[in-house]
């Protein structure tokens, strides 16, 4: 079950969540960006704002304009856009980074930074995509890795470490090692598997919406693991509901609807 809503609750006590994502250099960087931002709000987030490259952001609205976007100035991140994206974490709850960045000139300095800073306010974090092969484990605190193959053997070499001995490295941190048939999620002290999910997940941005489910509920204030557990559960739940209904045609957009449906029976307001 997930951690009980208040039902004198008001807006913005239920999770405000910022996701740091986008570039101009990056196809279909908008619609990444945005399906993480929905998939936030669909898993029961009160607020999300997007920082993005302006012209990335004025096209995320232009998909969902029930999104709020803040607007960086410049085509891709770089390094002057830190201070800017950080005092933008203040407001957060939690920070997702990393969806539809491309690796331009300044925007891997600009990731390792803003991480290290995000780290340094205390903030839970949920990094995925191209943030991934910007970071050590061991320099982050309360952060979920949400890593495909590729970008876990880039993550453990940054880290130095191998698949045995990254759990007892973890710290406080969660790693969840997506695949199929089974996705593994790992803290220094448990491991989950789960089996929900199947061949058409493929398709690409299922991972963006694995990233907004697990923000989402984090900011909900459930815990890390908990989080991770449930938003890779629902994420492939989704998809094999899609699948009985529409085969391998459906796309990662499609989940999204999916996921109030699939958590419903895990929510209670007291």
């Amino acid at each position: 079950m997930l951690k009980p809503r208040s039902k004198f609750s008001h807006k913005g006590q239920n999770g405000k969540v910022l996701i740091i994502g986008g570039s101009v250099d990056c196809p279909g960087s908008p619609t990444f960006v945005g399906m993480a931002a929905m998939a936030t709000i669909r898993a029961g987030a009160d607020l999300v704002v997007i920082a993005a490259p302006e012209k990335v952001a004025w096209a995320v609205n232009c998909i969902a304009p029930d999104l709020i976007t803040r607007k960086i100035k410049g085509d891709n991140f770089s390094q002057k856009n830190v201070s800017e994206v950080l005092k933008l974490c203040k407001w957060a709850d939690v920070i997702a980074v990393g969806n539809g960045v491309a690796f331009t000139k300044g925007a891997k300095e600009f990731m390792q930074k803003t991480i290290n800073g995000i780290v340094k306010l205390g903030k839970p974090l949920v990094i995925d995509a191209a943030a991934l092969r910007v970071v050590k484990i061991q320099e982050l605190k309360s952060a979920v890795l949400l890593p495909h193959e590729g970008e876990l053997s880039e993550l453990l070499k940054n880290s130095k470490l191998t698949h045995k001995s990254v759990q007892k490295n973890l710290g406080t941190n969660i790693l969840v090692m997506k695949g199929h048939p089974r996705t593994i999620i790992l803290s220094k002290t448990k491991k989950a598997i789960n089996l929900t999910g199947n061949a058409g997940m493929t398709h690409g941005g299922t991972g963006d919406v694995l990233c907004g489910i697990v923000a989402g509920l984090i900011a909900q204030g459930n815990d890390l693991f908990e989080s991770a557990k449930i938003g890779t559960y629902v994420n492939g739940k989704a998809a094999d509901l899609l699948l009985k209904k529409m085969g391998l045609g459906y796309i990662a957009s499609d989940l999204i609807d999916e996921i109030p449906l699939i958590l419903k029976p895990m929510q209670r307001i007291k």
